[in-house]
């Protein structure tokens, strides 16, 4: 359920498809709740060690894979400059690329199982980029009744 990155998806039809279930539950006489999850500065918090692992052990990445991406995140350096001046380039411990390709790729590789955990309780999630929509629906008592 992730809207960013793919064709024909945008926040709006992100939107429009969680406020259509929250919606038919009303409708329904059923109760809705929704929590929204907006991660700040998401893409700066991505922990290198527990992405190279994720990419080993959730999607089985070894050998020279691995080691490009490790390469790509490892030993990233950053510095500020204003005119002539120039900071002292420092070590980016977290993070990936933004403005790169795969940069929201290994954000959402990274986030995955949230998704899972979040399914795992029942609830239903609505991802764009950084932004994640979890809502459930409880089926009121009389009408799960008529449901049996």
């Amino acid at each position: 359920m992730q809207s960013a990155y793919r064709a024909h998806h945008s926040s709006e039809t992100a939107v429009v498809k969680v406020l259509a279930d929250i919606l038919k539950a009303l409708d329904g006489g059923d109760l809705a709740m929704l929590t929204l999850l907006d991660l700040a500065a998401a893409f700066d918090t991505v922990d290198h060690g527990i992405l190279l692992r994720r990419l080993e052990t959730s999607y089985g990445l070894q050998g020279c894979v691995l080691k490009w991406f490790n390469s790509y995140v490892d030993r990233r350096t950053h510095f500020v400059r204003c005119g002539a001046f120039k900071s002292v380039p420092t070590l980016v411990l977290c993070g990936v690329p933004q403005g790169s390709v795969v940069g929201p790729i290994l954000f959402l590789l990274y986030t995955a199982d949230v998704v899972l955990l979040i399914q795992r309780h029942d609830l239903c999630p609505h991802l764009y980029a950084d932004d994640t929509q979890i809502y459930g629906i409880h089926v009121h008592v009389i009408r799960r009744q008529r449901l049996l």
